[in-house]
């Protein structure tokens, strides 16, 4: 399977509607590839708070319209990031839209653990409540976003909804860029699956992003990793060592907490 990460600089000063039509030219060019990955909430600035609700959209608004058409143009399976979306009947969500090579919606996932500590987008956004899975030729992908990478039981609940291959959105800050590549590796490596994360460059809001797109195997070795600019990060990778990692080292097989137990029978 070929996979790129476009890893976009989102610097202040490019207006939301130049910025989508740049990233959907360079969505296009990824035209031959299989699955290509956007960054989190690239319209905005994951870190810009201020423009989430002047910025925010409808599902099937101006980012869908745009990746939509240039998914179907490139004939690729896109997970176009996230956008800030406006639920005419709630709040905001953090919302990743995923589509086929048809230009369909097949999958939106809204971001379960907002970032904050109690400001920005934790009080900013609703949190969403459900995992999420697209069924892609040859590999199930799993559905995650930035701060999601701190916990693992999330990647746990994909694991067992069949994901093979997670493909995490990010707006990472530069200042723990080390916690970002280390986690992506413990996450591939306790659920034996490939783990594709694909963040911004430039700066949010003032916040310096880490850029360092990385693709991990699921034995933890790094595959691709990018720099700190903007760049695509174009890997290949096997969807079946995944199977074959699992039964190599069966290690899944063996876990016991947050696993139904049969009951005891004597």
């Amino acid at each position: 399977m070929r996979a790129s990460l476009i890893q976009i600089g989102a610097d202040e000063g490019e207006s939301v509607e130049s910025r989508r039509c740049r990233v959907a030219s360079l969505v296009r060019a990824e035209a031959g590839a299989d699955l290509v990955v956007l960054p989190e909430l690239w319209t905005t600035g994951a870190f810009a708070y201020e423009r989430f609700a002047t910025e925010a959209e409808p599902l099937d608004g101006p980012t869908y319209e745009a990746m939509a058409k240039a998914a179907s143009d490139a004939g690729v399976w896109l997970h176009a990031g996230s956008i800030p979306e406006r639920d005419p009947e709630g709040p905001l969500y953090n919302t990743s839209l995923v589509f086929s090579p048809a230009g369909e919606l097949v999958a939106a996932y809204r971001k379960i653990h907002r970032f904050g500590f109690d400001k920005g987008e934790a009080v900013l956004m609703g949190a969403g409540t459900e995992l999420v899975t697209v069924s892609l030729p040859g590999t199930t992908v799993g559905v995650a976003t930035c701060y999601d990478l701190r916990f693992p039981e999330l990647f746990r609940g994909l694991v067992d909804a069949g994901a093979e291959t997670i493909v995490v959105s990010a707006g990472w800050p530069e200042r723990r860029r080390a916690h970002w590549t280390l986690l992506a590796r413990a996450r591939a490596v306790e659920n034996q699956a490939y783990v594709l994360a694909c963040g911004t460059a430039g700066t949010h809001a003032g916040v310096p992003q880490a850029g360092h797109s990385i693709v991990v195997d699921p034995w933890g070795e790094v595959l691709a990793e990018a720099g700190g600019g903007e760049e695509v990060l174009r890997v290949e990778f096997e969807p079946a060592k995944v199977g074959e990692t699992r039964e190599q080292f069966p290690a899944l097989k063996d876990r016991v907490l947050g696993v139904a137990v049969p009951p005891r029978r004597d």
